[in-house]
């Protein structure tokens, strides 16, 4: 069973960086995409962020593009979220999820209802 755990939130002024941490515990690394996601107060929850365990193909929201990066560490049992000129609309609840890669498919962006683990969530706020 997948288990994730995020850690790397908090506030953070208009223009400030913030990096987020997602450990996992799945073994099959080559079989995981690993993605960001976030809900902001009073609205539905939103992919930012994906990347292929097995490789290291990464993909993006239009809302992040150019502004947060994601990656892993050479271990690939964590992957981090760096978020840079952060700006209020990026204050959420940001949300690490995994889903099983399927063969021949890419990790692009999925919708939340096909992950298959959640972390508990960690709060971003710019202000």
């Amino acid at each position: 069973q997948v288990q994730l755990v995020e850690s790397g939130g908090g506030s953070v002024q208009p223009g400030g960086s913030l990096t987020l941490s997602c450990l996992t515990n799945e073994y099959t690394a080559g079989s995981l995409c690993v993605n960001w996601f976030r809900q902001p107060p009073g609205k539905e929850r939103e992919g930012v962020a994906s990347i292929d365990r097995g490789g290291d193909s990464t993909f993006y929201a239009d809302s992040v593009k150019g502004r947060f990066t994601i990656s892993q560490d050479s271990t690939r049992s964590t992957v981090y979220l760096r978020m840079n000129s952060l700006n209020s609309e990026d204050t959420a609840m940001y949300y690490c999820a995994a889903r099983s890669k399927v063969w021949g498919k890419s990790c692009a962006l999925a919708p939340s209802r096909v992950m298959r683990a959640w972390g508990q969530g960690t709060q971003v706020t710019v202000s």
